[in-house]
């Protein structure tokens, strides 16, 4: 059963999570006993991809790709598992794989489990352990089909460089699979990015405001607490739909879902929709003035107080801790 990972690349570098799935099949791979292949689409130097257990990179490089088209990549991705017999496909849970997943699986006519949170528990049979009901649950699905289809999701597994890494040297090879016209019903007009630092798809720190920071006006300190921590901002919905932060910063059920290893909660209440996009975020604060905020209910860690108090103390412990350590 080999193995094959589209390894998302964007902005001259790859995603975290192209890592953390090469992470994930190495491991797969060293208990059945096989290979890891990355297929990659206009990557540059690829050779990092090594360092993660990735023995064979298939490289694709063609103009016509420049822009994201789910069918015209899911077609790359169905022809590169078919070219490598690969019988496990790897994508990752970014908004570009999820499109992906489902035409992949279709594609090759293969089983599809979403929401993937850890290494498999039997592969014979071949079942995973996902996420459920909006993060509040798990269960086990098996999978019957020759080929099979995963979407790991977000810092659910890690990043992990293999114990050979020095020796290791990947195979790279072009690769140039027919993509046809019916590949581009659908044609990218614009892509809008967000001007943080630190994108949320990529931090593994949030630091969310809401309307406890009662304006725009205040959102320095959100700002400047992301900053110090190398974290990126994002914000509820209601902030967003009152125009104090982009569209693009709305966290949450029907915003953009986070799975960080840290959620800094500041002065939002906790509506079932944000709490059911964050919930699969390792570790929670809250800080809200409101003891009786429902995301005090969720939260591994609460500060019950004035935001305006409480943040600018934290920046200066977080500044003093910093100056420590350099």
């Amino acid at each position: 059963m080999s193995i094959l990972i589209y390894a998302e690349y964007a902005e001259g570098k790859f995603k975290k999570v192209a890592f953390e799935l090469a992470s994930y099949a190495k491991k797969v791979a060293e208990s059945l006993g096989t290979t890891v292949t990355a297929v990659t689409v206009n990557a540059g130097d690829v050779s990092e991809l090594s360092k993660y257990g990735v023995d064979k990179v298939l490289k694709v490089n063609n103009d016509k790709l420049s822009g994201f088209t789910a069918k015209a990549y899911a077609d790359v991705i169905k022809q590169a598992a078919q070219k490598e017999s690969a019988k496990l496909i790897l994508l990752s849970s970014t908004t570009d794989s999820i499109y992906l997943s489902s035409l992949v699986a279709v594609a090759l006519e293969a089983g599809f489990a979403s929401n993937v949170v850890g290494l498999p528990v039997s592969t014979a049979p071949f079942q995973v352990k996902r996420n459920a009901f909006s993060n509040k649950a798990f269960n086990i699905t098996e999978i019957a089909t020759d080929v099979k289809v995963l979407g790991l999701a977000k810092n659910s597994y890690g990043v992990f460089i293999s114990t050979d890494a020095i020796n290791r040297v990947s195979t790279e090879e072009d690769f140039n699979p027919t993509i046809g016209d019916n590949d581009f019903g659908v044609k990218v007009e614009s892509v809008e990015k967000g001007s943080g630092k630190v994108s949320i798809a990529d931090a593994d720190i949030v630091v969310s405001g809401g309307r406890g920071l009662k304006g725009p006006e205040n959102w320095g300190m959100i700002e400047e607490l992301a900053s110090v921590l190398g974290a990126a901002t994002a914000c509820s919905k209601p902030v967003s739909d009152l125009g104090w932060r982009p569209h693009g910063e709305h966290v949450g059920q029907t915003g953009k879902p986070v799975a960080t290893n840290l959620y800094i909660a500041i002065g939002i209440s906790g509506a079932i929709q944000h709490i059911a996009g964050i919930n699969s975020s390792k570790v929670k604060v809250v800080i809200n003035s409101d003891p009786e905020a429902p995301f005090f209910k969720v939260a591994d860690y609460g500060i019950v107080g004035d935001a305006f108090e409480i943040v600018p103390k934290l920046i200066e412990k977080f500044k003093a801790f910093k100056a420590q350590q350099s």
